[in-house]
């Protein structure tokens, strides 16, 4: 007897996975490929796509490269007494054009999870969104929410399969469960993966770690936590020229992750400055 009749034979499966099996048969003849769920990226026909990739687009390796991707923002979370707090700046930048002013930089992976984005926008947007159905699929099989630390492995294990082959990524995937508590993990397209509490990504992530550096504490109140969040991501895009445009503020509980808001950098910029007598530089 083969494996799969072996398997089909003992498994247990229950009528609503028959039934989700069922749609996703149905929705199969729909749409070919359906059933393929492995992903898989287009490479250079030639026998070495990843030389080929760094030889072109890394300028570290080569500067005269003809294709110099640039990257440009701000993203930073932080764990604290009373959970995580997520912010980020909403600028994209095609080299030195503004491209937009209005990204969402941050991923909603599922009601207990949120993803960063720094880097190549179309990466990171493609990749967090793979891995929700990743996480959703884990909680049908397994009949709990995945952790932090799986979900995370997930991606790290899927961006270091294609190592050296043009991803842009640097991520943080933040969550709750009973098991870890506030976790924060680092990814990038390098497959690296870093477990810590406080972390900023991008090119205005000095700017944005000068100011937790000076003000952090474990036992922030959750107001004097989502200030310093937001205050972090003003200082940097007051200083980088990538990043702006709004600060989008998330808080990651025991309970799932609330939004508190958009905030115009603008604005903002002034009421603080009036506030802290901060930006002396700046003349009203």
């Amino acid at each position: 007897m083969s494996i799969n009749a072996l398997t089909k034979k003992y498994s247990y499966q229950s009528e609503a996975d028959k039934e989700i099996e069922g749609a996703v048969k149905d929705f199969g003849h729909l749409v070919p490929g359906i059933d393929n769920m492995s992903p898989s990226i287009s490479l250079p026909p030639i026998s070495k796509p990843t030389a080929f990739l760094r030889a072109n687009t890394d300028d570290s390796v080569n500067p005269d490269c003809k294709i110099k991707i640039a990257h440009g923002t701000t993203t930073l979370a932080f764990r604290f007494k009373e959970g995580i707090i997520v912010a980020v700046d909403s600028r994209a930048t095609a080299g030195s054009w503004v491209a937009s002013q209005t990204v969402k930089k941050v991923i909603e992976i599922n009601p207990m999870l949120l993803g960063t984005m720094a880097g190549g926008a179309a990466d990171c947007q493609y990749w967090e969104t793979w891995l929700g159905t990743q996480c959703r699929l884990h909680e049908l099989r397994n009949k709990e929410r995945i952790s932090v630390a799986a979900a995370s492995k997930i991606l790290s294990n899927l961006v270091y399969s294609y190592k050296g082959m043009g991803l842009s990524m640097g991520t943080m995937i933040c969550g709750y469960t009973p098991k870890e508590g506030p976790t924060i993990y680092y990814v990038d397209s390098d497959g690296t993966r870093v477990k810590g509490n406080i972390f900023s990504v991008g090119s205005g992530q000095t700017f944005a770690y000068g100011v937790m550096d000076a003000n952090y504490r474990w036992d922030l109140s959750v107001d004097e936590a989502l200030y310093l969040g937001k205050r972090a991501i003003l200082a940097a895009t007051h200083r980088d020229a990538y990043s702006g445009g709004s600060i989008n503020l998330y808080h990651v509980t025991e309970k799932g992750w609330v939004y508190h808001g958009n905030y115009n950098v603008g604005p903002l910029f002034w009421e603080i400055k009036e506030k802290e007598g901060s930006f002396n530089n700046v003349k009203s």
